[in-house]
């Protein structure tokens, strides 16, 4: 059985390739539905439309091939690159027909500065391996817990945490070097070459190779006690003790000294929990679990192997070994990249008994507990949610339930650095990949009700432009398209974007809600009638009385203070002035860190500029030394000197 293409569809899948390559599919808004790769771009994407894997008609498949408007392709040299590629836009647009990880959250990691003459060490949720030089442990799943966990290694590796540039002159060290929690090299009391190795001592612990350092400290310790320096050999005792009580909560699970990663996954109802346990010398040194989407209707092979590329493409350390539960079609070509990327030989391997088997079976049962657990979470809280959309319909006489709410609030401070917040909310829950905020570019002063029309009018001009544009746009974008999705390998600013890139702006909101009375309602209605938008259901909140206002109704309407419905709506307008103060804060900051600086002779654009990248606050730039400030390009000694007087 085939699925007929339309016509347009038709003259493109007649004209494919045959070499390897990405291929994306679009809806009829050129949003990105799916991207795939293949070794024969031809033969690949012409199979999804005759009977795909023999799937039922309602199928996924299927009913990716029932909205498909468009298909761009990059051809690459090898099946590697089209791998690396895929990785890339799937991460970059987040495709609705792919299996793809469901939150972006980032996990907490130890950073540890090597690239630096002395390396610092600090928590980071952001990582740039391999490009910055730098070592990262982890991710760890409670920021708590690494913080507690570097404050116990301080006091076995005394790592630096100061910014200030290391000469070995200073005529004093800070208080830490008293207390033992600094070897200060800034006043020479540890070379370089000291300072490194105790931080490579510190890399190793984080490895878990911690009978290599406890060993050293132990050996430390019996030269301290043979030399009757008992300070000394105190001070190694604490640290042993410290160091096992870090270890004490690492399992020995293999009797092999092997980095490993152990990888299973559960499924059940079109939900899909991965769980990785990361086991660093033979010993388990923590777990995480990774919840996928666009998991229904696909096999195995396929959500593990999606799961393998997208984690591994941020994955701050791959080991030798990746324990899997199953063989994955990809397997090949997947080593191949793990082995380019990370610069080490990397194995997928699928053991079938003994202690490997062992530790995928305890995997497997900690996803479907997890998955479990996550599923009985997330139904209270959609139940929840839903009760409270289904009241808030009520209440407000909707003939459709509001599903995605979007809520605009103003922020400003006697009229200066004004902003708007948008906020949006779908099902009940935030949804922040949609938050936008705006910086008011045409009013003067302090009028919230030109202020509000700004911000609405930019952002439903933005709904008609992307409707009209999905009406008038031609397949001569496709050499642009391409352009930009290379640009997400090559890490380039090539001009030219994928359309769907800002979907948030396409979205039509079943309600609207501004924070405010009958005046800000009006002002909203006006800009909407303005764009000839019509059908967008527009309420007003008033925060005194927390009254409701609705068009072409004169009483306020009053919800009960118990009503879930209030409490939904409370909480997006708190949640759009939460998000627009925040904004304007950091507005507020930069101003007035700049009219600081700008009062200072010798200080121009150009200077404040250089000053505030270089320092970040008006703190740093007082505590930095007249050296320093001679770094910040353009700065002159004279400057330097005036600089640091009338600060």
């Amino acid at each position: 059985m085939k699925f007929e293409p339309r016509p347009e569809l038709q003259k493109i899948l007649d004209t494919l390739p045959t070499n390897p390559g990405v291929y994306l599919m679009k809806d009829e808004r050129a949003a990105i539905i799916y991207v795939g790769k293949a070794i024969n771009l031809r033969n690949r994407v012409r199979s999804y439309f005759h009977a795909p894997y023999g799937h039922a008609p309602r199928a996924k498949v299927w009913r990716l091939v029932e909205r498909i408007r468009d298909i761009e392709f990059i051809v690459t040299e090898s099946e590697l690159e089209a791998l690396v590629l895929e990785c890339n836009l799937i991460k970059k647009y987040k495709p609705h027909f792919n299996v793809r990880l469901k939150d972006d959250k980032r996990y907490p990691y130890i950073k540890v500065t090597w690239q630096e003459p002395f390396p610092k060490v600090y928590v980071t949720r952001r990582m740039d391996a391999p490009r910055d030089g730098a070592r990262y442990f982890g991710p760890f799943t409670a920021v708590w817990a690494v913080h507690e966990t570097m404050d116990t290694l301080r006091k076995v590796f005394p790592y630096l945490t100061c910014d200030r540039e290391i000469t070995g002159r200073d005529r004093r060290a800070c208080l830490y070097y008293d207390i033992g929690l600094c070897l200060a090299p800034c006043i020479g009391a540890a070379s370089r070459e000291e300072y490194r190795a105790m931080i490579d001592r510190l890399c190793l612990f984080l490895q878990g190779k911690t009978e290599e350092v406890t060993a050293a400290l132990r050996a430390k310790l019996d030269e301290a006690v043979d030399k009757l320096e008992f300070e000394r050999a105190a001070r190694y005792r604490d640290q042993l003790q410290a160091l096992a009580r870090i270890a004490e909560h690492q399992k020995v699970v293999s009797t092999l000294t092997v980095d490993q990663d152990v990888v299973a996954f559960a499924r059940d109802d079109g939900a899909a929990c991965v769980q990785v346990f990361f086991v660093r010398g033979g010993k388990l040194l923590g777990r995480e679990y990774f919840v996928l989407e666009g998991t229904e209707d696909e096999n195995s092979d396929q959500v593990l192997s999606s799961f393998v590329k997208q984690f591994y493409d941020e994955a701050a350390y791959v080991p030798p070994e990746i324990l899997l539960p199953d063989d994955i079609d990809e397997a090949r070509i997947i080593e191949q990249w793990l082995d380019r990327a990370r610069g080490h030989k990397v194995v997928l391997q699928v053991p079938r008994s003994g202690q490997g088997k062992e530790l995928v079976a305890m995997a497997e049962e900690n996803a479907r507990v997890t998955l479990t657990s996550l599923k009985a979470q997330w139904l209270a809280d959609e139940t929840k949610q839903m009760s409270a959309v289904a009241e808030l319909q009520e209440a407000l006489g909707l003939q459709n339930p509001p599903l995605r709410m979007e809520c605009y609030d103003i922020s400003n401070t006697q009229g200066t650095n004004s902003v708007g917040a948008m906020v949006v909310f779908e099902r009940g829950a935030a949804k922040k990949s949609d938050y936008r905020k705006f910086k008011i570019k045409t009013v003067e002063g302090a009028n919230d009700f030109a202020s509000l029309q700004e911000v609405l009018r930019r952002r439903f001009k933005r709904l008609v432009d992307a409707s009209v544009d999905t009406k008038t746009r031609r397949r001569g974008d496709a050499e642009s398209d391409q352009l930009s999705a290379l640009s997400a390998v090559e890490g380039s600013a090539v001009s030219g974007r994928l359309p769907g890139k800002d979907d948030a702006w396409r979205m039509m909101p079943d309600l609207v809600i501004v924070d405010g009375g009958k005046g800000q309602l009006s002002a909203a209605h006006d800009v909407l009638r303005e764009l000839g938008i019509e059908g967008v259901n527009l309420i007003g909140l008033a925060k005194q009385e927390e009254e409701v206002f609705v068009p072409a109704r004169d009483e306020a309407l009053r919800l009960p203070k118990s009503s879930e419905a209030l409490k939904l709506l409370q909480r997006i307008r708190d949640e759009a002035h939460r998000f627009g103060i925040t904004y304007h804060r950091k507005l507020r900051a930069k101003v007035g860190i700049a009219s600081q600086l700008d009062a200072i002779p010798g200080i121009g654009p150009r200077r404040r500029r250089a000053l505030l990248a270089r320092f970040g606050s008006i703190e740093k730039i007082r505590d930095a030394s007249i050296e320093e400030l001679l770094t910040v390009e353009g700065m002159t000694r004279a400057a330097a000197q005036k600089l640091k007087e009338m600060l």
